[in-house]
């Protein structure tokens, strides 16, 4: 006997199938996090941050779930593929969208504790500024 079929006299498919359940409500909930604090936060930067975090990890809950419901080795690669290539994506494309909207000042400055990227964007300008 298995250490799964042990556990509440259930087989290592019930117990399979519970925590599969439970990724796929964990991502679903990470996934519906995503989608309020895009519509919820109040700038840009904020909903960036909202719109990255929780959907990396609700996409990895989502796609375990997956694994553990195929129960294939040949679906691994695949899954991990996809969660790899948001893994990378995501905060990329989060960081590029963040620097334009601070560029083209969709900001609220209020709302930052420290502004790094004052004086690069300054330099920028200032050397923009002296080349015409």
């Amino acid at each position: 006997m298995t250490v799964l079929a042990l556990v509440d006299g259930g087989t290592a498919d019930t117990v399979l199938d519970w925590i599969t359940a439970i990724c796929m409500v964990g991502g679903a909930l990470m996934s519906v996090a995503a989608g309020i604090g895009l519509l919820r936060f109040p700038d840009l930067f904020s909903r960036m941050h909202a719109a990255t975090k929780p959907q990396v990890l609700g996409l990895f809950l989502l796609l375990l779930a997956v694994a553990l419901q195929i129960r294939a080795w040949a679906a691994v690669p695949v899954l991990l593929l996809a969660w790899l290539f948001q893994l990378l994506t995501a905060p990329v494309t989060a960081h590029m969208v963040g620097r334009a909207a601070y560029r083209t000042k969709h900001l609220k400055q209020d709302t930052l504790v420290l502004d790094d990227l004052n004086e690069v964007v300054s330099e920028a300008q200032r050397r923009l500024d002296e080349g015409r």
